[in-house]
């Protein structure tokens, strides 16, 4: 690899930056058909849950404008619109085929005229400065080719007033406990991934990549670097994940 070229991971390859998008477009295309069952079967359904406490610690505003990033198929835009009256929707995500899979869902239709899909890339999104009252991604900030470059376009996205909130995998601040995690998620997790979507490798991946992620208080530092204030963040299930919220003050 030429050395004047910037490298980052994927999972525990080093790759060319240019390179790690149409890598992690790939791993989201063909698994998006699956994407949903796995995620229940992965967490066994507490991925719910991690998205409802989300939901009450933002507590959505009627007439709220939301942007999900890395939304693939819609979870995080349904709750939202399910508990504010007129406010509206922009599920946003690089890969087409997942937005295809969210709008088949039931509460597409049901929240059709308030919802809107675009493809986009969370490094150069495809909106106006000074857009949007609320900015979320879930699960997806890990997968970003450069993580300080995404929270720069959140704010730059997001009203003055708005909030960022960032649902993600983290670290669990207890050794022992990290340990047992990580045999679940290597051991099992791959293998679950080749029976329900006949796809390790997209499964290896992923879990590879929770690994590489920053831990809480430095995620939280990045946030506050890209300009945001008032950054907090809560451990979810001893800190499997993680809730990080910011205001663009």
């Amino acid at each position: 690899m030429n050395e004047h070229q910037n490298t980052t991971h994927f999972g525990y390859q080093t790759v060319n930056e240019t390179e790690k998008a149409g890598m992690v477009h790939g791993v989201f295309s063909k698994v998006a058909s699956k994407y949903d069952i796995m995620n229940d079967l992965m967490s066994m359904g507490i991925h719910r849950v991690w998205k409802d406490a989300m939901m009450d610690w933002l507590a959505p505003r009627p007439n709220q404008r939301l942007l999900d990033v890395a939304g693939g198929t819609g979870d995080v835009a349904f709750r939202f619109l399910g508990r504010a009256q007129g406010a509206t929707a922009t599920v946003c995500d690089m890969t087409e085929s997942m937005l295809i899979e969210g709008q088949k869902r039931a509460e597409a239709e049901d929240m059709a005229g308030r919802l809107d899909w675009v493809v986009g890339d969370a490094m150069n999104l495809p909106f106006d400065d000074n857009t949007f009252d609320v900015y979320t991604i879930s699960f997806g900030i890990r997968n970003v080719t450069r993580i300080p470059d995404a929270l720069r376009e959140a704010y730059r996205v997001l009203k003055p007033g708005g909030r960022l909130m960032v649902l993600e995998f983290n670290q669990i601040p207890n050794e022992m406990l990290q340990k047992a995690y990580d045999a679940y998620s290597f051991n099992v997790i791959p293998v679950m991934g080749q029976i329900v979507a006949n796809d390790r490798d997209s499964y290896q991946y992923l879990v590879e990549s929770i690994r590489k992620f920053p831990n809480q208080e430095l995620f939280a530092s990045m946030i506050r670097e890209a300009g945001f204030d008032q950054v907090k963040y809560r451990n979810l299930s001893l800190g499997i994940a993680a809730l990080h919220s910011g205001w663009k003050i």
